[in-house]
């Protein structure tokens, strides 16, 4: 309403300084400019409805002025066109010539948002594949494996101590075969993911009763919150892996510091075997897990010793892993 009522004004302001043309002042020449300006810029910037309706409607008293006196009407019509009609229709084909093109830039956007969700859907999918593929398979072997665990454990030829290692290794591949069942599942249902966290003491644990010697520093204290708790605990468990994988038999040492606002773990073992590798799959996700809690990560060689070092805030701005 306000933007008609504006309109109004320039229209009627335009058909008034259109009056008696034969001893036009400067200042009424320098206003026809103004008007002009003020009217593009008003069709440029404030729509309101039934706009061409309101503009008609002002095009009237000039129309029958020119039928009454046509030297004295012709002014007005004349200055009416030419000072408020063009002009305010120039700057309203402008305005709907950027709405036009801020719609098809939003609808190209959408397009690509729908494009990215479908690829995004195909992957999944492809992953989910991938993933039941690998369950059908290795669990098919894990399930071989407690098997044949289960057979060495009721072997009456074996030791007690040999006989308790095939009870341990069959819980384990029963335990890595739940597991990965679970895992399977909530891809295969789209559901949410088991916010369970397994304690780092736990990790450390499972990995000494397979026959690592781990030492560890500065474990206990107040709880870390479970999304720091977790990443902690992913941290250990690959470097754990690792050690067994690329140094076994070696001592590895886990030292964990905390302070108000900090929590640094560093796990430490010598070069055996094969290099320690400084990237890899394992070592990527977890150093994309501590930059999504805004910490930092290195995982380097330094002389005979591989060493991995992760530095946590205990209370993230940001990580919804």
């Amino acid at each position: 309403m306000r933007n008609g009522v504006a309109l109004v004004l320039l229209a009627g302001a335009a058909q008034i300084n259109g009056m008696f043309l034969d001893d036009l002042p400067l200042w009424r020449q320098a206003l026809y400019p103004a008007l002009g300006v003020l009217a593009y810029l008003h069709g440029r910037r404030l729509p309101f409805p039934r706009e061409w309706t309101v503009l008609a409607a002002l095009a009237v008293p000039g129309t029958v002025l020119t039928l009454v006196d046509f030297s004295v009407g012709s002014g007005v019509l004349g200055s009416f066109v030419l000072v408020c009609a063009l002009p305010w229709s120039a700057g309203r084909f402008r305005r709907q010539q950027a709405e036009l093109l801020a719609a098809s830039a939003e609808r190209v956007t959408h397009l690509e948002q729908e494009q990215r969700l479908i690829t995004e859907r195909a992957e999944l999918r492809e992953r989910t594949r991938i993933a039941a593929d690998i369950h059908d398979s290795l669990g098919h072997d894990l399930a071989l494996i407690a098997l044949r665990a289960g057979a060495l454990e009721l072997a009456g030829e074996l030791s007690e101590r040999n006989r308790q290692a095939a009870a341990e290794l069959r819980a384990a591949a029963a335990t890595a075969t739940d597991r990965l069942r679970n895992t399977i599942g909530v891809l295969r249902q789209a559901g949410p993911i088991d916010p369970h966290i397994e304690h780092v003491t736990a990790v450390v644990d499972s990995a000494r009763s397979a026959g690592m010697v781990v030492t560890t520093h500065g474990f206990g204290g107040p709880p870390m919150p479970p999304l720091v708790e977790r990443t902690v605990s992913y941290i250990v468990r690959e470097s754990l892996t690792n050690a067994a994988r690329h140094a076994p038999g070696a001592e590895v040492a886990i030292r964990v510091e905390r302070t108000p606002t900090l929590v640094v773990v560093t796990i430490d073992n010598p070069r055996t075997g094969a290099p320690s590798p400084a990237t890899g799959v394992g070592l990527t996700g977890l150093r994309d897990r501590v930059h999504l809690l805004d910490g930092t990560f290195h995982a380097n060689a330094e002389g005979d010793r591989f060493i991995v070092r992760a530095q946590i805030p205990l209370h993230p701005n940001r990580g919804s892993r």
